[in-house]
């Protein structure tokens, strides 16, 4: 230690000018290390104190190192101002004011004038009933992406801007739309949003308490009905079926012969004959089972079982995954004596793999355990991953980053839930 040298210098020294000269020629200080040491006071040479001046002295030597290797190294220095300002646009974000349209987003009520070009599309569904068109273009969404008002996809359909999309109910019909009355969205970087898309009520008639479920495209021609994908369905006291892609000039058909009291709460495109559909109940049973098991059946057929209901309880969620995407299950648990939105919640994020695989037409296994106030499942989904939820206004709501087990309780939900999708 140079402590006793420096308390030499100073002892020895006339004023403190020459104290200050002695100690930079002794030690090679510039005159703001000597000012410093000449200003400190005796306390700070304890042992203690020398112990703390010894870690600052490594601090500062470590950050020097740091901040050298940001400054002599380009790449590092982008990646370090770009992950800063990541940092800062989350933190200080707000909704968009103003939504981007390549046309009003009026539904159009004249004839469509042909100079308008037949181009590939995919017709967007958003989790508060907004549609919306936008260019094929996609890609890959970022874990780290803003999240926006109008994100949660719960359906998509490829079409033609002069061709039509059917649209699915709860009532098993299929409602034909022309998607060029649909708002154009522009092609953005990352997850689609919907915002500036036409209520469902806009461009069709739905009947009351009938509600929208999803999406499935209308082939125009006998290659594209060939080419079309089945549609499964799958409806709240459990029945499951598949209907064969048809061509039709109606404004309107049936998809599922219903029984009374029975509607449909889930229906998906099957691109991919080893998928797997997912039942979930509301006392939080959950069904994987492949979807190969079901028959494809005419329009005007019943379906047949595909989950065991237990009595007062019912379906309330159908999908199906494919098995070459990972996937995951989100269930929201609450209390069914309460008010909508007036109770807390748990939710709980699980790998689809910690569910078996299953026959068809069994009871599933529990997903989630309840805690106390809670007697069941008011929200589940189960696809592909990374899953994103939201509000009942679209807002966007953050989930549990880590997994669960499979029948574990969930975690206090911040802010209310009424819809969790994956990556469009």
């Amino acid at each position: 230690d140079a402590i006793d040298d420096v308390i030499h210098i100073i002892r020895t020294s006339k004023d403190s000018t020459e104290a200050r000269a002695k100690l930079a020629e002794a030690f090679e200080l510039s005159e703001i290390q000597t000012q410093h040491i000449m200003d400190m006071p005796l306390r700070r040479l304890t042992s203690l104190e020398v112990g703390k001046l010894r870690d600052e002295l490594a601090e500062l030597e470590s950050l020097i190192t740091a901040l050298t290797e940001i400054l002599s190294n380009e790449s590092v220095l982008k990646k370090l101002v770009s992950s800063e300002l990541a940092e800062v646009a989350k933190e200080h974000q707000t909704d968009r004011r103003t939504v981007l349209l390549e046309a009003s987003a009026q539904p159009v009520t004249s004839a469509v004038p042909l100079e308008i070009d037949d181009e590939p599309c995919r017709v967007l569904l958003s989790s508060t009933g907004l549609l919306a068109r936008s260019a094929t273009l996609v890609t890959e969404a970022s874990e780290d992406e803003p999240r926006s008002r109008h994100d949660v996809i719960m359906a998509t359909a490829p079409a033609m801007t002069r061709g039509a999309v059917g649209v699915v109910t709860s009532l098993g019909r299929v409602i034909r739309v022309n998607v060029v009355d649909l708002p154009n969205l522009p092609a953005t970087s990352g997850s689609p949003s919907a915002a500036g898309g036409v209520s469902a009520s806009e461009v069709m008639a739905l009947e009351a308490k009938e509600r929208i479920i999803g999406l499935v495209r209308c082939p125009q021609t006998d290659e594209e009905v060939q080419q079309a994908p089945s549609l499964a369905v799958g409806t709240k006291q459990g029945v499951i079926k598949r209907v064969a892609a048809e061509l039709s000039t109606k404004d309107s058909w049936s998809v599922i012969a219903l029984k009374d009291g029975d509607e449909v709460v889930g229906a998906v495109e099957v691109s991919n004959e080893d998928s797997e559909f997912i039942f979930v109940t509301k006392d939080a049973q959950l069904l994987r089972s492949p979807i190969s098991a079901v028959r494809p059946q005419g329009r005007g057929a019943g379906g047949m079982a595909g989950i065991k209901v237990a009595p007062k309880s019912e379906v309330i969620f159908f999908g199906v995954v494919d098995p070459t995407w990972s996937a995951e299950v989100v269930t929201v648990a609450g209390s069914s004596h309460a008010l909508p939105g007036t109770a807390s919640t748990s939710v709980k994020v699980t790998d689809l793999e910690q569910f078996p695989v299953k026959g068809r037409g069994t009871a599933g296994m529990r997903c989630q355990r309840f805690l106390k106030g809670e007697d069941e499942l008011t929200l589940a989904w189960a696809g592909t991953a990374p899953a994103r939820a939201a509000g009942p206004r679209g807002a966007a709501v953050e989930l549990p980053q880590e997994q669960s087990k499979r029948d574990a309780s969930g975690m206090p939900a911040l802010h209310a839930i009424s819809a969790v999708s994956g990556p469009a």
